[in-house]
């Protein structure tokens, strides 16, 4: 079984469809069965099972794959070993950020790394941080920067954290929230596909604020995708909103109360980069992770 095979097996698991596998791998349809039954053949055992038009991997399927996924790690390790022997730093970093992190902090992070190690091949994926977790999970990528706390039992590094409050026009009363329109951002349903989920989910923790506090609940009058559109409609006098503080600006001069609970614990919001001991052993991420360790220690 050569690197393409465990490529072939990567993909099959991850798409559970020949036909994008086919795509994914610049191959037809009918050269990737080939390789599956050649695959089989040689391990002698039945690695796919149909269901309608998609495809699951059987048991045996399962333990090939994460057999391929250890190859192609030690693959990849040992090609970069052997190209940093010259001391240039050379290889690949596969990095995967939250949208908000990707929007605002990303770009002069990577203009900078690129321009001290400019022969490494970054790939980087944006998206929900539940995705981009997903992601690291599945071993697609290296490093993973997210907001909100996740179940991730290897490495992990604090890069930043804000409170999230109460904004509105005019100042008001806390008490008087139930009588007044809320402007409320909405978790995309999109999110319900993946497999991981924050372990203190955002919306949850405000509901458990508001439920310390009151009987009965908010007067959702809007709902939309983004802080940014709650932020904008508060602007208008349309409303009070919940969101982080890293959404707001000198120039809105809006009225701001912090989330506190009754045991004086403030409500935060936290951004981390997740990332794995093992990948450690990878010059380009290593390099990648003290960068940006140095970077958030620059900016605290």
């Amino acid at each position: 079984m050569d690197e393409k095979d465990c490529l072939l097996l990567v993909y099959l698991h991850k798409d559970q469809n020949l036909t994008k596998a086919a795509e994914h791998l610049f191959m037809t349809q009918p050269a990737l069965t080939y390789r599956v039954r050649q695959i089989e053949k040689e391990f002698q055992v039945e690695i796919l099972s149909k269901i309608g038009k998609n495809i699951k991997m059987t048991p045996a399927g399962e333990h090939l794959v994460e057999y391929a996924k250890r190859i192609l790690i030690d693959l990849r390790r040992t090609k970069e070993f052997l190209l940093n022997l010259e001391n240039e730093l050379t290889g690949s970093l596969k990095i995967g950020v939250n949208s908000h992190f990707g929007l605002y902090s990303l770009p002069s992070i990577l203009k900078s790394y690129i321009k001290m190690f400019p022969k490494v091949q970054l790939n980087v994926d944006t998206g929900f941080s539940t995705e981009i977790v997903d992601l690291l999970v599945d071993g697609q990528i290296d490093v993973a920067i997210v907001r909100g706390d996740y179940n991730w039992s290897d490495q992990k590094y604090l890069l930043s954290e804000e409170n999230v409050c109460i904004i509105a026009n005019q100042q008001i009363k806390v008490e008087k929230l139930p009588q007044m329109p809320m402007i409320n951002r909405k978790e995309p349903k999109v999110l319900q596909k993946y497999k991981t989920s924050p372990y203190n989910p955002y919306d949850q923790s405000i509901e458990y604020w508001w439920n310390e506090r009151f009987v009965e609940p908010p007067l959702i009058t809007m709902q939309v995708d983004s802080y940014e559109t709650c932020r904008e409609m508060v602007k208008k006098g349309l409303g009070y909103s919940i969101i982080p503080s890293v959404f707001l600006k000198d120039r809105d001069e809006l009225h701001c109360s912090n989330l506190i609970f009754k045991n004086g614990q403030e409500m935060k919001r936290r951004t981390w980069m997740y990332y794995r001991e093992a990948s450690m052993s990878l010059a380009t991420v290593a390099e990648f992770v003290r960068y940006i360790k140095k970077t958030s220690e620059q900016e605290k």
